[in-house]
């Protein structure tokens, strides 16, 4: 009798070490997806309802056995939700550090410099892993750059998101700034940094552009900026066609050709290069610049050598009539 009883424990023993191998094989073993798949893990799911889509879709070989190691191990109240990536046979273990961490995916979303709030709107509008709605953004508050957002991240929050960073930056280049620049505020500079931002792509040209205006409103010039037109005209920063004389002539708070100073509001949303241009401008006595018909600019000091540079641009362009408007001659 007692050697079938040490028989049947050595038996017993045996058969609870191939179980404990088996579930531990299936713990740390691969899984059963065959390519990287992509989970969505409802808020408040429980362990059961996380193995019951892990199941669905095709990633774990029994949903039971997943639930029973989590609760043995006490996963179940550590589920984060959110989207997960989980690579070709990924183990439970592997998605159970996972779901614990809460390594979810993140999105890319890139905001251009010089978009208007309007724009970055729409933009927001068209990614389907964002959610809820958000009113349009006070023009320039917004710092455009790359953010990174988990999916389910409301609209709203990330312009909240977008708008800090804007404030902190401004903060700090403002509180640096170069000594005796002509403006009373920081929103001065944001706005001269909207203009500047539509007036030039090349990072080599801001600082120059920059100075330009900054020697204008020295000497009490208007700074006739084409791009302040089309924002008086559409607020959205595009016009989708050649400014006319008509254009020119009409008078709004942001036609720089018309008022005095700076106009109202910024006319679009700003990088970090264009506020840095703005609050350390170029070394220049320029006062005028023209397009070149190879991407860039020249600068003049003069009305005479500017309207000069105007003429040779416009013998330079194949078409004329295609030339934007500023290269009109200035006062």
């Amino acid at each position: 009798m007692r050697e079938f009883l040490i028989r049947g424990g050595v038996i017993a023993a045996f058969v609870l070490s191939v179980l404990a191998l088996s579930t531990a094989a299936s713990f740390y073993g691969a899984g059963a997806n065959k390519q990287a798949t992509h989970i969505i893990v409802p808020q408040g799911a429980s362990l059961r309802q996380v193995a019951h889509i892990l199941a669905q879709a095709e990633i774990v070989h029994s949903p039971r056995l997943f639930t029973a190691a989590g609760r043995v191990l006490g996963f179940a109240s550590q589920i984060k939700a959110g989207e997960y990536a989980l690579p070709p046979y990924a183990s439970m273990a592997h998605i159970f550090t996972k779901l614990q961490n809460g390594t979810v995916v993140l999105y890319a979303v890139t905001i251009a410099e010089g978009l208007t709030s309007r724009q970055i709107n729409a933009q927001l509008a068209a990614h389907d892993f964002l959610v809820g709605t958000a009113a349009i953004a006070a023009e320039g508050s917004l710092l455009p750059e790359t953010y990174f957002v988990p999916r389910g991240t409301p609209r709203l929050a990330l312009l909240a998101r977008m708008q800090k960073a804007h404030t902190d930056l401004l903060n700090t280049l403002w509180q640096n700034r170069q000594a005796d620049l002509p403006f009373a505020t920081a929103q001065q500079a944001v706005i001269l940094a909207s203009i500047v931002e539509k007036e030039t792509a090349r990072a080599d040209e801001r600082g120059q552009v920059a100075r330009v205006f900054i020697n204008r409103m020295r000497r009490n010039m208007r700074l006739q900026s084409d791009p302040t037109i089309i924002y008086g005209i559409t607020k959205q920063g595009r016009l989708g066609r050649a400014l006319t004389k008509s254009d020119i002539a009409r008078t709004t708070p942001y036609n720089t050709y018309r008022i005095d100073g700076l106009p109202p509001t910024p006319i679009a949303n700003v990088g970090r290069a264009a506020l840095q241009a703005v609050l350390h401008p170029a070394t220049s006595t320029a006062l005028y610049f023209v397009a070149d018909g190879k991407g860039g600019h020249v600068f003049a000091k003069t009305l005479a050598a500017h309207n000069r540079n105007v003429r040779r641009y416009r013998l330079y362009s194949s078409d004329s009539h295609n030339a934007p408007k500023a290269q009109k001659e200035k006062e």
